[in-house]
C-alpha cells in the first residue's frame, strides 16, 4: 500500500516530534525509524525531512548540535525542546480527533473492520 503525499506530508510534524521525544537523533537515524515503525509504508526522503527539521527549528520546537559518536563521523544531532514537547501535545490531540472522528464515519457507514483494527 502507498500512502499519499498529503497524508505523509500531514504526518510529519508529529512523527518527527514523537521521535525526538524518545531522545536526540540524526537525520538518517530519523529517516530508518520512520521506515521500520510504519514497515515501509511511509516513504520519506531526505527532501522531505530535512527542510521539516529546519521548520521545526526555526518554530523552536527543535534544536540541533553537532556530535562525533565514538568511532563514528560527525553528525547533526537534533534535540526536542520543551516548546516541542508542548507542540506534540497539541498535535496527539488534534490526531485523536481526527481519528476519532473518521472512525466514527466509518462506523456509521458499515465499512467492514480492516485487519489491523482487531475486526471492530
Amino acid at each position: 500500500m502507498r500512502i499519499t503525499k498529503d497524508l505523509v506530508a500531514a504526518s510529519a510534524t508529529p512523527l518527527v516530534l514523537g521521535i525526538l521525544a524518545d531522545g536526540d537523533s540524526y537525520g538518517y537515524a530519523i529517516l530508518k525509524q520512520v521506515n521500520e515503525l510504519s514497515n515501509g509504508q511511509l516513504e520519506w526522503t531526505d527532501g522531505l525531512l530535512y527542510p521539516l527539521l529546519h521548520r521545526l527549528e526555526r518554530l523552536g520546537h527543535v534544536e540541533s548540535f553537532w556530535e562525533t559518536p565514538p568511532g563514528g563521523r560527525k553528525r547533526k544531532y537534533y534535540r526536542i525542546t520543551g516548546q516541542g514537547r508542548a507542540e506534540l501535545v497539541e498535535q496527539r490531540r488534534q490526531w485523536a480527533a481526527v481519528v476519532a472522528t473518521l472512525r466514527g464515519v466509518w462506523d456509521s457507514a458499515r465499512m467492514p473492520p480492516l485487519a489491523w483494527e482487531g475486526g471492530r
